[in-house]
């Protein structure tokens, strides 16, 4: 089955890499990850990947309390530089070529973002993860996907959560919860639906770029995504 999507950006939060640990990256949960994104990458889909940090910035903790807003989210936007790294790396291994680009200048270690390499690595198939997310304090990974989403001209952003959806209720706690198949972004407004932060969500909703909300650590679901299958919630304009 042919994709549905040319071009996408996936937006994984650094706890998606933490698998049952505490913090830390976990090798097999990277795997799974790389593993479905090949299989997307073998159908043509251009990829950009927007990653957080929160599972190496949750070991700092600690250290961070307390600490001025600024300079905890430039630690942050370190980690998310770190764990960038660790997924191309993990990329490589699987035999996909993929670039990092970080809105903070390490030259030695990544790439800078610049908007044009980046659409030039994503024709030429690579993988683009871009790091450090927008490159200033106060603003979220979330604003970051949403950003570089609009700026590649991805045709939809992809959030990959451990919920296959968004729900009427949280599923854990009421059963009868049901799972939203498409909402608008008026209607998630509305219902005061946590989809993505206020400011990345705005932006969806300006540029008019979708999102779809989806488990990543259920088997073959960001394959069902791309394919335009019935699988997590869309939300639209």
């Amino acid at each position: 089955m042919a994709a549905a999507y040319k071009r996408i950006l996936l937006k994984l939060s650094g706890e998606a890499l933490m698998g049952d640990d505490a913090y830390g990256i976990n090798q097999s949960v990277v795997s799974g990850i790389v593993k479905d994104v090949a299989e997307i990458a073998r159908l043509g889909v251009e990829i950009g990947i927007v990653i957080g940090g929160g599972n190496i910035f949750r070991g700092m903790a600690g250290a961070a309390s307390g600490m001025d807003r600024a300079t905890a989210d430039y630690m942050g936007m370190l980690a998310t530089i770190m764990n960038a790294m660790a997924l191309a790396d993990a990329f490589g291994h699987a035999g996909l070529t993929a670039r990092v680009q970080s809105a903070l200048r390490v030259d030695q270690v990544v790439e800078p973002y610049i908007r044009g390499r980046a659409i030039r690595h994503l024709e030429e198939g690579k993988i683009v993860i871009f790091a450090a997310g927008t490159g200033n304090p106060f603003f979220t990974t979330d604003t970051a996907a949403a950003l570089r989403g609009s700026e590649i001209g991805a045709q939809i952003v992809l959030k990959a959560t451990k919920v296959d959806g968004i729900y009427t209720a949280d599923p854990k706690k009421d059963p009868s919860a049901t799972r939203y198949t498409t909402v608008t972004f008026d209607e998630a407004i509305a219902r005061n639906l946590q989809v993505l932060d206020a400011t990345a969500f705005a932006l969806c909703r300006d540029q008019k770029l979708p999102i779809k909300v989806f488990s990543i650590f259920k088997p073959g679901a960001l394959l069902r995504v791309v394919q335009g299958e019935d699988e997590g919630t869309l939300v639209y304009v």
